[in-house]
């Protein structure tokens, strides 16, 4: 990280930013945000805008993933937040506005922007009371936001925060994430309707086949696992009717994976070792006979979340829920565990009755029984709430580049 935010001021890099004079900067931490704000970027590109667009990130994950993103002129490390560091930058530069997502607030950048009256601009913010904004030492905070030329949040409730401490440039767009999960959705549904499945994910398909009881676990971590491996060891689930069970990882590192095969007692197989060049017959009696496919390869999770009848979402025992709308946009009920009420998608799928939180082995059964039972109903409640939140690029962009 330290190496490539060096670098986006050394000659070479330097030379970039100055033949991308006047672009239209973006600027993402890592590739969550980065997500957020792909809609807009390649609507500035399928609108026809002439400008070039330059996107930065804070961190590797995020560069790394998206520096050959080819809808952009240019992908950078953005320098760490110093006021040289930030006059260098935007020397170089000299962008024609600047866009910062959701979280990002560099007072450094921020000021220098307001500094040379460059219209700034954060898109898909939300605000809660207990952030140092609002806080009676966050005066300096609250002060920074007045350096934005508008501030487009996600919800009203952000909306009146800001109001009530005196920021009034800001309007309730939404959050552009729903705009780009059914995105991705709707090129997945188009590539299987066009023709036989991708070609990828025909393991999965295959393992799923003849199953109506299928569980997607997707960006799960230790605590899930074990709670998800003491519902599939009960006998009424792994007879009978029959459930399925497919498991992706958050981690994907050797020592994870052996402590899945370990709680699982071996009852899985690894994506990895049948999507190669094994014989078709003999990949199908073995997913067939599985109850576990557990998907050890990146990329594949917001594609896979379709093939299931209820979607256990991981993080919640831990610092905070994954991407809940990648699963809910496939028309899916939602499951998560107790650390879920900083995501304002969490609590909208519960409120519109489209998902539920647990907290131990019981509740997951609950749950998961209720899902599985009622899949169809809870279901379309989760993308009936997918597409009322959609919208939030058209409504920035529209107010940004088309006045």
């Amino acid at each position: 990280m330290f190496k490539g935010q060096r670098a986006t001021l050394d000659a070479e890099h330097k030379a970039i930013l100055e033949n991308n004079r006047g672009a239209v900067w973006i600027h993402a931490a890592s590739v969550g945000e980065f997500e957020q704000a792909r809609t807009l970027i390649e609507k500035l590109k399928a609108n026809g805008e002439r400008r070039k667009v330059v996107v930065t990130f804070f961190s590797p994950s995020g560069y790394e993933a998206r520096k050959n993103y080819d809808q952009v002129d240019a992908v950078l490390y953005l320098p760490f937040a110093t006021r040289r560091k930030a006059k260098r930058f935007l020397d170089a530069l000299q962008p024609s506005m600047a866009i910062f997502v959701k979280y990002e607030f560099w007072p450094a950048y921020l000021k220098e922007l307001k500094k040379r009256a460059i219209p700034t601009y954060s898109i898909s913010a939300i605000f809660r009371p207990t952030q140092r904004f609002f806080r009676w030492y966050g005066h300096a905070s609250l002060n920074l936001l007045k350096c934005f030329t508008h501030i487009y949040v996600q919800d009203e409730a952000s909306r009146r925060l800001l109001a009530e401490h005196g920021i009034h440039d800001c309007s309730v767009a939404g959050d552009t994430r729903f705009d780009r999960v059914k995105q991705i959705a709707d090129a997945v549904r188009e590539k299987t309707q066009a023709g036989p499945a991708v070609r990828q994910l025909t393991p999965v398909a295959q393992f799923v086949q003849g199953c109506e009881r299928v569980i997607v676990a997707g960006s799960t971590w230790p605590k899930d696992e074990e709670l998800l491996a003491q519902v599939m060891a009960n006998d009424e689930w792994t007879n009978g009717e029959g459930c399925k069970l497919i498991l992706v990882p958050h981690e994907l590192d050797e020592e994870h994976l052996h402590t899945i095969f370990k709680i699982f007692e071996g009852r899985f197989v690894r994506y990895s070792a049948i999507s190669g060049q094994m014989p078709e017959q003999s990949r199908l009696n073995i997913l067939q006979r599985a109850n576990v496919l557990l998907i050890d390869t990146i990329g594949l999770l917001s594609s896979i979340y379709r093939f299931g009848q209820v979607a256990y979402i991981g993080g919640g025992f831990g610092v905070g829920i994954h991407n809940t709308i990648e699963a809910a946009v496939y028309g899916v009920p939602v499951v998560f565990g107790p650390n879920y009420h900083h995501f304002r998608e969490a609590q909208g799928l519960i409120d519109a009755g489209a998902a539920r939180s647990i907290k131990d082995h019981s509740e997951l059964k609950a749950a998961l029984d209720t899902a599985l039972e009622q899949h169809e109903t809870i279901g379309a409640k989760a993308a009936e709430y997918v597409q009322s939140e959609l919208g939030a690029t058209e409504k920035i962009y529209s107010s940004i580049f088309e006045i």
